[in-house]
């Protein structure tokens, strides 16, 4: 197997790759509902600033979720991981989902839902909570228009114009009386968005949450599920614990999914992850091996992707999108690590090294000889020989 030299701290040192694991496949349905955030691919060529443009490699972009579908897991599309209201704006969100809904069509039974929220509504003094009703509106009726299932995504404008819970209350009230299908609620805690600190009225987590909780119970016909992106197990289970009967509790927390989609005697959370990008592969081994009831090799599976996932989305949270990225390079499923935006600078060589050695633990570096050979080219733009 290669060996690359490999930063660790001040000193650089040899790093032995390991064979890549070949994970079991099984097809859905599995025993939990399991829809990776999926992001896209940046086209690198295009004359553009990048900070300012957004330019996207459309046929690389669709051909990842293709890849998704045909592991069996599901796609939540134009979400943060897509870098939405991170680069990725509402009119390229909307031809984002239009041709992932296209590409669905050649995958009988693959599985997505789409992000909608206010994006195109900018935070202000002027901004009111009507104005937010109606930019989710807006974006509703367009995924709806498409015959795509809607994640209702938190608000950055109704986070700056709302004044009490009750201004939350009236915003997805108002939302959910009017959607055709049951949504997923997006509950994202302000370490992966700064702007949705407060989010339902409260800074503190837990009285937030008796509001969503009232919004999900006063409209449960409307709710398929909520995901709480709050990297707190806790948390998610004293809410998953409260949610009404046939409303699912989909997982965000990247840092304990493992331990929360296996659940125990009172329950489990299903899953909507941005991890699940990046280790695909070894979710649907892990899924195949649930779906025989065998947790033994579940746990096994997902252990060493726990390591790598925390790395990932250490603080600042908000940038785990790099780490996403960069292992779709490393792995082939692009030939660039570009992103929208210029956000592959958001990361430091020391932190890709250490997230090369953690996939390589985890058995997800597919071809370990093409994955050293980018890392390499990486290494001597820093410097690294």
């Amino acid at each position: 197997m290669p060996t690359i030299n490999l930063p660790n701290g001040s000193r650089v040192e040899p790093f032995a790759t390991s064979p890549a694991r070949d994970f079991a496949k099984a097809t859905p349905p599995f025993p939990r509902v399991a829809l990776a955030a999926a992001h896209v691919v940046a086209d690198p060529l295009a004359e553009q600033d990048p900070w300012l443009d957004v330019k996207i490699d459309w046929d690389r972009t669709i051909a990842f979720r293709k890849h998704l579908w045909s592991l069996g897991l599901g796609v939540a599309e134009a979400m943060d991981t897509a870098q939405r209201g991170m680069g990725l704006d509402w009119v390229g969100a909307q031809e984002l989902i239009r041709r992932s809904l296209d590409a669905m069509k050649d995958h009988p039974g693959a599985v997505m839902a789409s992000g909608a929220g206010t994006d195109h509504l900018a935070p202000g003094p002027d901004v009111t909570v009507d104005d937010v009703i109606r930019a989710y509106e807006e974006q509703c009726e367009a995924v709806e228009a498409m015959g795509g299932r809607i994640i209702l995504m938190a608000s950055r404008a109704l986070a700056k114009a709302a004044t009490s819970p009750a201004d939350y209350e009236r915003v997805y009230a108002r939302i959910l009386s009017q959607v055709k299908q049951p949504v997923i609620i997006h509950w994202l805690g302000e370490m992966f968005d700064p702007a949705l600190e407060g989010y339902w009225g409260n800074h503190d987590h837990m009285a937030a949450m008796d509001t969503a909780l009232a919004v999900i119970h006063a409209h449960a016909d409307k709710v398929d599920g909520v995901k709480v992106s709050l990297l707190d197990d806790k948390k998610e289970i004293s809410m998953r614990r409260r949610l009404p009967r046939g409303v699912r509790m989909y997982t965000g927390d990247d840092f304990n999914y493992a331990e929360l989609i296996a659940g125990d005697a009172q329950g489990y959370s299903d899953a909507l992850l941005g991890i699940f990008d990046p280790i695909a592969p070894a979710v649907g081994g892990a899924l195949a091996a649930l779906s025989k009831n065998d947790l033994s090799t579940f746990h096994e599976i997902l252990a060493p992707t726990v390591p790598l996932s925390r790395h990932i989305f250490k603080a600042p949270t908000r940038f785990y999108k790099t780490g996403v990225v960069f292992m779709a390079w490393l792995n082939g499923h692009q030939d660039h690590f570009v992103m929208v935006g210029g956000q592959q600078s958001t990361r430091s060589i020391q932190h890709f090294s250490e997230l090369f050695r953690l996939a390589d633990k985890a058995g997800l570096l597919r071809d370990p000889e093409m994955a050293v050979a980018r890392m390499k080219s990486l290494l001597a733009l820093h410097g690294v020989a």
